[in-house]
C-alpha cells in the first residue's frame, strides 16, 4: 500500500471533517435553521438577486420576521428532510437557533440579520478545513456565529478552522450604476473589486480541482484570493455562465461522479467549459416543472432551476424534490437512485436540499480526476 495515501486515510479516520468532492458517501452533514428568520435587508446586492416579484415583496418587508404560513410548511419539510438523512445514516448537525432581527452595526453601516438556513454559502470544506467566508451581504455579516459552537468542536477534534478577512462592505464595494443586463448583452456584475468577497456556494470541488462561477456575491479578487490561499496542491478555475444574475453555483452546473456532470441547458454552454470538463460526460438537465402554486411563486428567492438543486449521499443514490418529476425520471434513466423529498418551502429562505446543507465528511481520499 502507498504510505501517502495511508496516512492520509488514518489523518482522515480521526479527523471530524473530511469531503473532497460532491460525491463520496455521505458519513455527515449540516443542516440550517430556520428559527428566528428575518427578511433579509433592502440593499442592491441582495434586492439584484432576487427573482420576480419576490424583489418587490421583499424590499417592503425588509427587517421583518418570515411570517408564519411561510416559516411552518417549510420547517415541517425540513424536518421531514432530516428525518430522512439520518434514515440513511448520516449524522446530522444543527446550529443554534438565533434572533436574526437583532440591529448590528459595523463603523460603516448598520443592518439586521437574516437567516441560517444555507450553511453551503457561509462555510467551505476543503479536506479537513473548514473555511468562513467573506459574504457580500450585510445582513449575513455575523451569520457564522451561529455555528461556532460546531465550529469549536471540529477544531477541538483536530478539524482546520480558517477564515478569510472579514470585508469593509463599503459603498466601494458595489457598483451604483449597476443594472440587470438584459437579454443577449454582456454579463455584469454589481461588486467592483475593492475587496475579496465570496459565497462558498459559488464553487464546486473535484478534489484537487475547484470550479467556479464569478457572481454578484463571488469577485475576482475573492476568486484569487482562494486561489493563493489553497496554494499550489489545488488548481481553480472559472466556469462561464450565461445566467444574468448569478449568484451560487449549484443550479447552473454540478457534478454528480468522477467524469459525469450536470449542466443547466440555459446557463451553460459546453462548448466554453473548461477544456479538462469537456472530457467528461454531460448530462443536460430536464426543463422543470412548473411551480403554479402562487404563493410559492411570489415567495421564492430562487428561479425555476432549483428543480437542479439536489444532494448525492454517494454515487448512485442522490434525493430529488418528487415535485420534478421530469429530474427524478431523468436520474433514473442515468442510473441514479432518485430519493423523493419534499423541500418546495425552503425556497423563501434561500434554496433547496444542497443549499440547506453543508457536507462535513464524506468517506474518501484527496484525490486528482483529471
Amino acid at each position: 500500500m502507498n504510505v501517502h495515501a495511508s496516512v492520509e486515510r488514518a489523518i482522515a479516520a480521526d479527523c471530524p471533517v473530511n469531503s473532497h468532492n460532491e460525491w463520496d458517501p455521505l458519513e455527515e452533514i449540516i443542516v440550517g435553521r430556520l428559527e428566528g428568520s428575518t427578511i433579509p435587508s433592502d440593499h442592491p446586492v441582495v434586492t439584484c438577486n432576487i427573482p420576480g416579484m419576490a424583489a418587490r415583496a421583499q424590499s417592503l418587508a425588509a427587517g421583518f420576521r418570515f411570517p408564519k404560513f411561510m416559516i411552518e410548511p417549510a420547517q415541517q419539510e425540513l424536518d421531514g428532510f432530516i428525518a430522512l438523512l439520518e434514515s440513511l445514516g448520516v449524522k446530522v448537525t444543527r446550529p443554534d437557533a438565533v434572533n436574526h432581527k437583532a440591529k448590528f452595526s459595523t463603523p460603516h453601516w448598520s443592518s439586521r440579520g437574516f437567516c441560517n438556513s444555507c450553511p453551503r454559502d457561509s462555510m467551505l470544506v476543503i479536506g479537513d478545513e473548514i473555511l468562513e467566508t467573506p459574504m457580500a451581504w450585510p445582513c449575513r455579516y455575523f451569520e457564522t456565529h451561529s455555528y461556532r459552537e460546531i465550529l469549536k468542536d471540529y477544531f477541538r477534534r483536530g478539524a482546520r478552522w480558517t477564515s478569510a478577512p472579514k470585508p469593509q462592505l463599503t459603498d466601494e464595494l458595489f457598483d451604483p450604476n449597476f443594472k440587470l443586463p438584459e437579454k443577449g448583452e454582456e454579463i455584469r456584475y454589481i461588486l467592483t473589486e475593492f475587496e475579496p468577497v465570496f459565497d462558498a456556494a459559488d464553487f464546486f470541488r473535484c478534489g484537487r480541482d475547484l470550479f467556479v462561477t464569478r457572481s454578484n456575491v463571488t469577485n475576482a479578487m475573492g476568486i484569487d484570493w482562494l486561489r493563493r490561499h489553497l496554494g499550489d496542491g489545488y488548481r481553480i478555475h472559472e466556469i462561464k455562465s450565461r445566467c444574468p444574475n448569478p449568484m451560487h453555483i449549484d443550479t447552473t452546473i454540478l457534478p454528480l461522479g468522477p467524469g459525469r456532470l450536470l449542466i443547466n441547458p440555459e446557463y451553460i454552454n459546453p462548448d466554453e467549459l473548461p477544456d479538462i470538463l469537456k472530457k467528461w460526460d454531460i448530462l443536460v438537465a430536464p426543463e422543470p416543472d412548473p411551480i403554479n402554486d402562487r404563493i410559492l411563486a411570489i415567495t421564492s428567492m430562487c428561479g425555476k432551476w432549483l428543480s437542479m438543486n439536489i444532494l448525492a449521499i454517494d454515487e448512485k443514490r442522490v434525493i430529488v424534490d418528487p415535485h420534478h418529476t421530469n429530474m427524478m425520471r431523468q436520474m433514473e434513466k442515468w442510473g441514479y437512485e432518485p430519493i423523493p423529498c419534499s423541500l418546495l418551502h425552503y425556497a423563501a429562505f434561500g434554496g433547496a436540499f444542497h443549499c440547506a446543507t453543508l457536507d462535513v465528511r464524506r468517506r474518501g481520499t484527496l484525490e486528482s480526476y483529471f
